[in-house]
């Protein structure tokens, strides 16, 4: 049975991609710690960050990075948070958001009901910032 990120992937299911590529795809949380949060998905199916191989893993954290800096970017934070959790979906996710202080690590902070319109506004922010850090290429219209 497919994971729900797999099927977010194939478009069964709606979500809010900022990112697009042979491996790896980029969509916003619904659950966000703060406006801009975006989950780093590879498109094979890994259960377990330690069973990835190495080249998908170095691959996954290389777009983290870009989703990062144009976060900072985009949101005005300090840094950009990374976590890689592994308990919510079974398919290796990489967590990244827009961060001030180790308060904006707290997962119990998670938004439970964002705005769909502020949402969708986060998602043409992030977009933005994507193409104008030169990664258009791999940022979808929608």
């Amino acid at each position: 049975m497919p994971t729900l990120f797999t099927r977010i992937i194939e478009g069964e299911i709606p979500g809010r991609f900022v990112w697009k590529d042979d491996d790896v795809v980029a969509f916003l949380s619904i659950g966000p710690l703060a406006d801009g949060h975006t989950l780093v998905v590879p498109r094979r199916e890994v259960d377990k960050w330690t069973d990835a191989p190495a080249d998908l893993m170095q691959k996954l954290t290389g777009v983290a990075q870009v989703i990062g800096a144009a976060q900072v970017a985009a949101f005005g934070s300090e840094r950009a948070g990374l976590t890689i959790a592994g308990f919510e979906v079974d398919h290796l996710h990489l967590h990244v958001w827009p961060a001030n202080s180790l308060a904006d690590f707290d997962f119990s902070r998670a938004e439970q009901d964002p705005d769909p319109e502020r949402m969708e506004a986060n998602a043409q922010k992030l977009r933005q910032a994507l193409r104008d850090a030169g990664h258009g290429q791999f940022v979808p219209e929608q």
